[in-house]
């Protein structure tokens, strides 16, 4: 089951135009960047849709950026990126939180860093993806637990957004979603079992 709900979330995402016609000021309101789409589940594994949809978005010619934080891929990284459809670029961690239970992670100092820096190294892409405006679609899966790991700080990643040049959509996943960021969305859409 699948519950959504739109909400405009911030009068500071707005510029405002002002035009002088016979000397009376008209303010004109338009959105500078495309929405915020956040897909919450009580489980990791549940976006498929989503991933479905991207391939959708490239084959139409949209150019689209999917970025799983926390599944590795194999020799994968940014330097390895998939390409699909021609305008899907498809991006894993190096290093993921997915190949190792939470204990393996905790007591494996090498291994914990290694998780860490190729997410942050991860983020940084797609912190300049997100400024670039390159895209009309940015998918960032996954990246709430990212937060809960405490590897990417959630005051960057509001700030990120809110300073964003993307005019598509961009799409947030995840389980643990913080609160401040629930109020960011123009959709919240709760995928159910």
């Amino acid at each position: 089951m699948v519950i959504s709900s739109s909400h405009i979330y911030s009068k500071r995402n707005l510029d405002v135009v002002k035009t002088n016609t016979a000397n009376k000021i008209n303010e004109k309101k338009f959105s500078q960047n495309g929405q915020i789409h956040i897909y919450q589940s009580s489980y990791r594994g549940s976006y498929t849709s989503i991933i479905r949809d991207s391939l959708r978005n490239a084959a139409l010619g949209r150019k689209v950026l999917l970025i799983q934080f926390m599944k590795g891929g194999v020799k994968q990284g940014i330097d390895n990126a998939v390409k699909l459809c021609g305008n899907l670029t498809w991006v894993r961690s190096s290093h993921s939180f997915d190949h190792y239970n939470p204990e393996g992670i905790e007591n494996n100092k090498i291994l914990k860093k290694s998780i860490h820096e190729s997410t942050i190294e991860l983020w940084n892409f797609c912190k300049r993806e997100l400024q670039s405006g390159e895209n009309d679609q940015i998918i960032l899966d996954e990246i709430f637990l990212a937060i809960v790991m405490k590897i990417i700080d959630k005051d960057d990643l509001i700030s990120t957004l809110e300073n964003r040049f993307i005019s598509g959509d961009v799409i947030l996943t995840g389980t643990d979603i913080p609160k401040d960021l629930l109020l960011m969305a123009n959709q919240i859409t709760e995928l159910r079992s």
